[in-house]
């Protein structure tokens, strides 16, 4: 063990700023700038040391006893740093993209204080070393995600965030329910590998099955499992940086994280099995995956037909989690990072496309990809990606999902990955035909960017959407590359399944 400050500094690097970010004046533009953007890459320096000393075997660990029994324990091992690397360069381009977006607009120290916050909190989750501190970072994601889904203060967005609240806090107090029933049962419970559960009497088995469906389900609001994921279509009423956070870094990532700490760390993968809950959450995230691409078809808002498809496609995690397999887990870890990399990308156009040219539909979106080439080049990229087409990241999220479930014995997952892509090209591939080879229809609903010479929109709405696009090239196609996301999947399911791996 070594350096156990580094995880309690990667929390503070976003942490900090925030809280100073609130206190400054609007007209302080520079500033904020600033101590955003040495916020996010300190946080990278930092994590950067940690991805080298895990993976040559070093581990790092924060603990600070609150009560005695209840610790607060933040944990860098592989699995807590697949995801915090994600949440962290995301966050570096989501805040150059949100210090476009929102230029000239009001409450920007608000904005970005809750921003920091918000990012902050999504650290603090995918570190927790325990259900304890997971919980307490849980929660604070809800409060610091709820002022930017209201942040715009009109009455559609007002009624949105209570929604937001409404499902997040209930979803909350299962958890809160489940993680005392269990500390009652075994104490802390520390995140380990193989999960710490399967120690306790046979008689304790009707319990834990219980309290796995009440861990689940507070889980499942924030991963959006049907039918707990209302809240995620009418919160796209917040701005798009906040759209792109909610999908691709934070909220529905922390649900969908969550239940891979439950199932591999909390309960263990093989003791899961034996209680027969895997099966169950296999079907419940591959309806989710067929009825979230199902209403996303039916959708004329771009963004919310975007946020249906975040509905199916996290869903991809859940159903990786519950193959018993190594190459499922590789699948499901993997598209953690590969979804969260096409989604983005797909929101930071569609905020391009509203803030350009006034367009929020499809059905507005005829020649666009004349006016705004780039733009649309990586909306293509995401789509494709999301739709599984090689050598995009979807393809390898999918094909490793494919024979993970051949592994597993499930071969009707197949079935589903097969109709999920199917459904994934009936609602992007009419959006790129629209685009690219429609005739514009006359002039836009609103255009507010003129174009000027090469750049079609302002330059730090551009620049995010064709890094994250580029992103979900090269993930795909160098996805053997060590230190790929794949890569780093293999090592996690290595540590979960070694006895099964050569």
């Amino acid at each position: 063990m070594s350096d156990p400050w580094l995880p309690a500094l990667v929390v503070l690097s976003s942490l900090l700023p925030g809280l100073i970010i609130f206190f400054l004046a609007e007209s302080r533009i520079r500033l904020r700038t600033t101590l955003n953007l040495t916020g996010a890459l300190v946080k990278l320096g930092f994590i950067g040391v940690m991805l080298w000393g895990v993976q040559n075997g070093r581990e790092y660990v924060f603990r600070h006893t609150v009560l005695p029994g209840l610790d607060l324990v933040l944990h860098a091992d592989a699995l807590a740093l697949l995801f915090v690397s994600l949440s962290a360069v995301l966050w570096l381009f989501t805040t150059l993209y949100a210090i476009g977006y929102l230029e000239g607009a009001p409450n920007r120290s608000r904005f970005f204080g809750f921003f920091s916050l918000c990012v902050t909190a999504t650290v603090g989750v995918a570190m927790a070393g325990n259900l304890f501190t997971f919980f307490l970072f849980y929660e604070l994601l809800t409060l610091a995600t709820y002022p930017l889904v209201v942040h715009r203060g009109t009455d559609k967005a007002l009624r949105a965030g209570h929604v937001y609240l409404a499902y997040t806090l209930a979803g909350g107090a299962l958890l809160l329910i489940g993680t005392v029933w269990l500390y009652g049962l075994a104490g802390q419970v520390d995140f380990v590998h193989g999960g710490s559960l399967s120690a306790l009497p046979p008689e304790a088995a009707g319990q834990l099955q219980l309290i796995f469906l009440l861990l689940i389900a507070g889980l499942g609001v924030k991963a959006a499992l049907v039918p707990l994921h209302g809240w995620l279509p009418m919160a796209m009423v917040a701005p798009a940086p906040v759209s792109a956070l909610l999908h691709a870094v934070a909220v529905v990532k922390a649900g969908a994280f969550g239940i891979v700490r439950v199932v591999y760390e909390v309960y263990g993968i093989e003791f899961a099995q034996s209680l027969a809950l895997l099966l169950p959450l296999a079907i419940a995230a591959s309806i989710t995956i067929i009825w979230g691409s199902l209403r996303a078809l039916f959708q004329d808002d771009l963004k919310k037909r975007l946020a249906y498809s975040t509905v199916s496609q996290v869903s991809y995690i859940v159903l990786g989690v519950a193959l018993f397999g190594p190459l499922g887990t590789m699948g499901g870890l993997v598209h953690l990072v590969h979804q969260g990399i096409m989604k983005i990308t797909l929101f930071f156009c569609a905020g391009n496309y509203a803030e350009t040219l006034g367009i929020h539909k499809v059905s507005e979106m005829d020649g666009v990809g004349r006016r705004m080439p780039w733009t649309t080049l990586a909306f293509s990229l995401g789509a494709l990606g999301m739709i599984g087409v090689p050598p995009l990241a979807g393809f390898v999220s999918k094909w490793y999902l494919g024979v993970g479930a051949l592994e597993a014995g499930m071969p009707w997952v197949l079935a589903v990955l097969a109709a999920s892509s199917l459904l994934n090209a009936a609602y992007f591939l009419p959006i790129l035909h629209r685009a690219w080879f429609k005739p514009a229809s006359g002039s836009w609903p609103d255009e507010k960017i003129p174009q000027r010479g090469r750049w079609e929109t302002a330059p730090l709405l551009l620049i995010p959407p064709l890094a994250t696009a580029a992103a979900t090239l090269a993930t795909g196609l160098f996805a053997g590359a060590a230190f790929s996301p794949l890569s780093w999947a293999e090592l996690i399911a290595v540590r979960e399944y070694l006895a099964w791996i050569p």
